[in-house]
């Protein structure tokens, strides 16, 4: 399935449901980054999905590491709250999603990287590197508040 991002575009289709999302920001000990290339828009991320019956939200965050990366990881805190109205995400069968994410951070604990069915490529970024990817500007704002050390999580 296909989607693409509405963010602050007046011409958005206007949103039709609403679903539990997580994603895991998650630094080396060189402080790069955990992306990932999505192959639904083909653009970098870091890593999340939807949250599934019977499992809580740092459990979520978990396996969507693990699914899309193949890294195992351990949620640490929480980045932020995100569920901005004015970014809806339009899928290829008529749904068409407001936002609605929590953003943890994540550390790694074993692994190697490889890609999944939701990732054609997986790299650990340096901070520096990401003005060279073609990053979605809600992704943007969760690495940025991720490495800002703000002391409460960021919420909308």
């Amino acid at each position: 399935m296909t989607r693409v991002d509405y963010y602050n575009d007046p011409n958005a289709p206007k949103a039709n449901s609403i679903a539990v999302a997580v994603s895991a920001f998650i630094q080396d000990d060189e402080g790069r980054i955990l992306m990932i290339r999505r192959t639904d828009n083909d653009l970098y991320s870091i890593p999340g999905g939807q949250l599934e019956l019977g499992e809580t939200l740092a459990e979520a965050a978990v396996r969507e590491v693990r699914e899309e990366t193949g890294i195992e990881c351990e949620v640490t805190g929480v980045v932020g709250l995100y569920s901005d109205p004015q970014h809806v995400i339009a899928y290829n069968d008529g749904e068409v999603r407001q936002e609605f994410s929590i953003c943890f951070h994540a550390k790694a604990l074993s692994g190697t990287t490889r890609t999944s069915s939701e990732s054609k490529e997986v790299v650990w970024a340096k901070p520096s590197e990401l003005k060279n990817l073609r990053v979605h500007p809600s992704i943007r704002l969760r690495i940025h508040h991720a490495i800002s050390d703000q002391e409460e999580p960021y919420f909308s």
